[in-house]
């Protein structure tokens, strides 16, 4: 059996249990990066395979026959823990969770500071590939509260107890870049930059959860209002969402379409600065 683990583990601690039986390790750093190095028993996964890919949104989730495919592969079961991580920050290991999420598969944690947080604590390290030991798994309902589509995003992105947390640059918000053929951002958007959570300076890790929920809600993003996050395919955004669930938030939701949806559909109001 594998103990009960915290949603954001340290690296110690994830370490004290590398033997346990039902714990899954995935590993979504670059193939070389997992070549080179990666935690002992980790299974690396290609996070194009958590992507549908089809245009103009390809943030979208795949099927559930592809995901049903994808976490038997993994050897994912009921009673499996979930361990991601990455070296980027957290932003494809929170993609694997919040798909996780959305499927209902609530037992998962992310290590902190990804690879960069396990090397400079000088763990162990393997380069040995992972094999997991293949299941049968079949994604049921998807629970709503995990993912908003275009339509839900329409119509409540104007609610006074309803946040759409805007992951993406300055840049893109301001309609200075755009990726679409529309720029700038879904009226009513709070601009908070994914990168923001991290500390670049200490490996990547979370930094401070008080100073990042003071930080949220001077922008009005907090634990009492339904949160929505987004960014251009939902990538960065998996990690804005993961923030908010350490953070405690009740309801913070991913939208996976993203910019890549709502801006290029015909019928999406924009801001962007005159």
């Amino acid at each position: 059996m594998t103990a009960q683990l915290p949603l954001l583990i340290e690296p110690a601690e994830l370490a004290r249990h590398l033997d346990d039986d039902q714990l899954l390790i995935v590993d979504l750093c670059k193939e070389q990066v997992y070549a080179q190095a990666h935690v002992p028993g980790a299974v690396h996964l290609d996070f194009k395979r958590l992507l549908s890919g089809t245009q103009p949104a390809p943030g979208l989730l795949p099927d559930d026959r592809a995901l049903s495919a994808l976490f038997s592969e993994l050897g994912l079961t009921p009673d499996t823990t979930v361990v991601a991580y990455d070296d980027e920050g957290g932003g494809w290991a929170a993609r694997l969770l919040w798909t996780l999420e959305v499927i209902g598969h609530h037992r998962y944690g992310y290590l902190n500071g990804g690879i960069h947080g396990w090397l400079a604590a000088d763990l162990p390290t393997s380069t040995e590939p992972g094999e997991p030991e293949p299941s049968d798994y079949q994604v049921g309902p998807h629970d709503p509260r995990a993912n908003v589509d275009l339509e839900y995003l329409l119509a409540h992105h104007r609610d006074p107890d309803v946040v759409v947390w805007d992951a993406r640059s300055e840049e893109e918000f301001a309609g200075v870049r755009a990726f679409a053929q529309k720029a700038g951002h879904i009226p009513g958007a709070v601009l908070y930059e994914w990168t923001d959570a991290m500390d670049k300076t200490n490996n990547l890790r979370l930094r401070d959860p008080d100073t990042l929920r003071q930080e949220l809600a001077e922008r009005g993003i907090q634990a009492n209002r339904q949160v929505i996050t987004h960014c251009q395919t939902h990538h960065r955004s998996s990690f804005t969402w993961l923030v908010g669930k350490i953070l405690g938030f009740q309801d913070i939701r991913g939208y996976a379409g993203s910019w890549a949806e709502w801006g290029n559909h015909p019928d999406t109001p924009v801001e962007k600065p005159e």
